[in-house]
């Protein structure tokens, strides 16, 4: 792997967590940008990562992050110039965001994360549990809560492999799209939302799932009682037990049963009265082809929606449905079925794969469904002998992740006052080119699945075969 330097960084950096992401993404931000491992401090809850952090020669400080005192342990790290790198679990990103705007320091995080108990609080709605809820208050930062990019130092919300680099897959799935559907005619790259939008519309896109299947497989198998996954077990769990959610087209004529909609902010998706671990949707990958994968709330479906949004005047002319479809890890898989059985009492033992992988991949993209040549999923197909051969302390899942950090990181350094930004708003050409090295097969595949294919073989279903996109027909309960 080339050491190609993107940038340099003269500031110091400040990474808070240390997990699989924060241990993953480190050897990158020294391999690829010109900084000093002295420039670099590591402040984490747990003693977990610490020999990592030796081993590049960067400052470990063990100290857990709480609402009280985050403002004091952070005081004498951050300054003009500096950058906070969030890859924690249950530290605010609103809180951090506006303590880096005081600083005048630059900000990156991979989810927008609240303090801890937010997730499987009681006493809040689901509503309020929400990544809707969560994005809306982040985006609440702007000035005015307008949506505007006022001047001030540059904060990067949700970047990672998803949300983050798949918002970057979707643009460059519909200028392929584009391309193949009319090849004699040059499509010029759209400068602003409402150019994608527009694109979008023109070339029928009515669905977009990211679409991720995780083959990989350890030596040691799942016993009963732990939960195994190829990244954050805490994190999963979290996200696992919010309220599902997507982004809700305008295509749309069946509204489900258990589905509700927000009474503040974009209104560009919808949430169900379930956990995204406990509701399965159909989905396709051209190495996995059809699969039923878990509706996992993340942030790149409200925004990817919502960033594609076209109106006119106070009215919605088109939206499409976005959301994501997971299927983790087969040990994974049966981590979420012993849970549920529990009542989502998480397991008392956690066990993150990594040197135990013997094999597999990391199959994610997006499934960009609706255009007259039929479903085109664009993503990464990496192999854990692919990750281990490029970058250390990572598996395939993590890499994915690691290098879209990376490439946000850059991005950031090269754009230091553009206020708070989502990853539509970011140079999708830019972030896939820094990211594109560590992304294993980068392909562009049409498939001629659809929901449909196969139903009613069994058993009779209310279906609506002239429109196979609606989620009344997407949907597995």
């Amino acid at each position: 792997m080339p050491d190609k330097k993107h940038t340099a960084f003269s500031g110091r950096l400040v990474i808070v967590g240390f997990g699989s992401i924060g241990q993953g993404v480190l050897p990158l931000l020294l391999r690829h940008i010109d900084m000093h491992p002295d420039q670099i401090a590591v402040i984490t809850a747990e003693p977990r990562g610490e020999e990592v952090a030796s081993e590049y020669g960067v400052r470990f400080v063990e100290a857990a992050l709480t609402p009280d005192n985050y403002r004091t342990v952070l005081d004498g790290w951050l300054g003009r110039g500096d950058f906070l790198l969030n890859v924690s679990v249950d530290v605010s990103s609103v809180a951090l965001i506006e303590l880096c705007r005081e600083k005048e320091a630059l900000y990156l995080d991979t989810c927008t994360e609240p303090w801890p108990g937010f997730y499987t609080d009681p006493d809040l709605p689901p509503a309020a549990r929400s990544n809707y809820a969560l994005r809306e208050s982040a985006l609440a930062l702007r000035v005015g809560g307008t949506g505007v990019l006022p001047p001030g130092p540059t904060a990067v919300l949700t970047h990672g492999a998803n949300p983050g680099l798949v918002s970057h897959f979707v643009k460059q799935a519909l200028l392929d799209i584009a391309r193949d559907a009319d090849p004699e005619t040059a499509t010029e790259t759209p400068t602003d939302r409402v150019g994608w939008g527009r694109l979008a519309e023109r070339l029928g896109v009515k669905v977009i799932h990211i679409a991720e299947r995780d083959t990989q497989v350890a030596a040691i198998p799942k016993d009963p009682g732990e939960f195994v996954n190829t990244w954050s077990i805490d994190g999963f769990f979290s996200e696992g037990s919010q309220p599902a959610e997507l982004g809700w087209g305008t295509h749309e004529r069946h509204f489900p049963a258990d589905a509700r909609k927000h009474d503040f902010g974009s209104q560009a998706a919808i949430y169900l009265l379930r956990p995204g671990a406990a509701t399965r949707v159909r989905s396709w990958t051209p190495l996995e082809g059809p699969y039923l994968g878990f509706l996992i709330t993340h942030g790149e479906s409200i925004s990817i929606a919502d960033y594609l949004t076209l109106r006119d005047g106070e009215a919605v002319r088109y939206r499409p449905t976005c959301h994501y479809a997971y299927h983790p890890c087969d040990d994974a898989v049966l981590s979420l079925h012993e849970l549920a059985g529990k009542n989502w009492r998480l397991q008392s033992r956690k066990r993150l794969m990594m040197a135990e992988i013997s094999k597999g991949a990391d199959e994610l993209g997006v499934l960009l469904m609706g255009p007259r040549k039929g479903a085109y999923w664009y993503g990464s197909r990496l192999t854990i002998e692919e990750a281990r051969l490029v970058a250390p302390h990572n598996n395939a899942t993590s890499l994915q992740v690691t290098a879209a950090v990376l490439a946000g990181v850059v991005w950031a350094i090269e754009h230091p006052r553009r206020g708070i930004v989502e990853p539509e708003d970011m140079d999708f050409g830019r972030i896939l080119e820094i990211a594109g090295p560590y992304l294993g097969d980068v392909v562009g595949v049409y498939g001629d699945w659809t929901p449909l294919a196969d139903r009613e073989s069994l058993f009779p279903e209310d279906l609506d075969r002239d429109d196979p996109w609606q989620f009344k027909n997407i949907r597995v309960v």
